[in-house]
């Protein structure tokens, strides 16, 4: 565990819980069969699209998440105006596994995630194929490196997608946007597309601290209305702050909003002992979503950046 590791309060018991209608045990079990279908599937033509040309690839990468998305029951709902061609660097919140998906099932780009994603059985092989960009979050001497491949994969008019709270939150608060990639933004002269990911309800979408994959995977296929909203924000452009700090701030505060109705279970615990039990077992490198290697991997949802 590295101590400048980005971290959450956010804990299972409290945040990632049932809400609302549930669809019942068949028809969740029909949607995680389809769901694990619909993945295997793309795995499997993944190859196939290598020879096509950038925009092809996106286009079947937004109908293959699309699919997976409405296979696992959720609705997918997006407002305001996609970013016009060319580099950009996207930046959203992260509440889960699905935020990967849904993010690329309107906005297809090249993905950050950390260095284990590339070993991962099944899913390590696509994310390389899709031009994944993978950093090692453990060495923090690499981080400059790191921030130099960004810039230059903007700077060769890619599209960039990062999720800068560099762990994940439950939705109904928000992290501080770590600025590394922010400076790549700056260094390749790319504009800031912020995106703010709404789940509800939130607790059945919530993936955070030691939540197996398995039991989320149940929790999003057994809600009866699960719905995703991604809302493209307005652009920031190049030049619109002095450095990656500001810049970082901006976005941030664009993405998060008017404060919420409600906040963090896990942030209003009642005594002081539950509140550092809360805070011990919070979202902790190893076992959480950046950081499981032990687990069954979800998709790209490790994608993270640190500071």
């Amino acid at each position: 565990m590295s101590a400048w590791l980005p971290t959450a309060p956010c804990v299972p018991e409290r945040c990632a819980t049932p809400e609302g209608p549930a669809a019942g045990p068949p028809r969740a079990a029909l949607r995680v069969a389809a769901g694990l279908t619909a993945v295997l599937a793309g795995l499997a033509l993944a190859p196939l699209t290598a020879p096509l040309r950038p925009a092809a690839r996106h286009r079947l990468t937004r109908v293959w998440c699309r699919t997976v998305l409405r296979a696992f029951g959720v609705r997918a709902r997006v407002t305001g105006a996609p970013p016009p061609p060319g580099p950009v660097l996207v930046v959203a919140n992260h509440v889960s596994w699905l935020d990967v998906a849904l993010v690329a099932a309107v906005l297809p780009g090249r993905m950050v995630a950390k260095r284990e994603v590339r070993h991962w059985p099944l899913l390590g092989p696509l994310a390389a194929l899709g031009g994944t960009l993978f950093l090692d979050r453990d060495r923090l001497r690499a981080l400059p490196g790191a921030v130099r491949g960004l810039a230059h994969a903007l700077a060769a008019g890619h599209r960039v997608v990062v999720f800068p709270e560099g762990s994940t939150w439950c939705g109904r608060a928000h992290g501080r946007f770590r600025p590394a990639a922010f400076q790549a933004a700056l260094d390749a002269g790319a504009a800031v597309q912020p995106v703010r990911i709404t789940y509800r309800p939130v607790g059945p979408a919530a993936f955070v601290g030691d939540d197996p994959l398995a039991v989320s995977l149940w929790r999003v296929a057994a809600a009866g209305r699960l719905t995703a909203e991604i809302r493209l924000l307005a652009p920031i452009p190049h030049g619109a702050h002095p450095d990656r700090r500001a810049l970082a701030r901006a976005a941030r505060t664009a993405v998060a909003g008017p404060v919420p109705a409600t906040t963090c279970p896990a942030t209003t615990v009642p005594d002081a002992r539950q509140t550092a039990v809360a805070r011990d077992s919070a979202n902790r490198p190893a076992p959480s979503v950046h950081h499981r290697d032990s687990s069954i991997p979800a998709a790209s949802s490790s994608a993270a950046t640190p500071s």
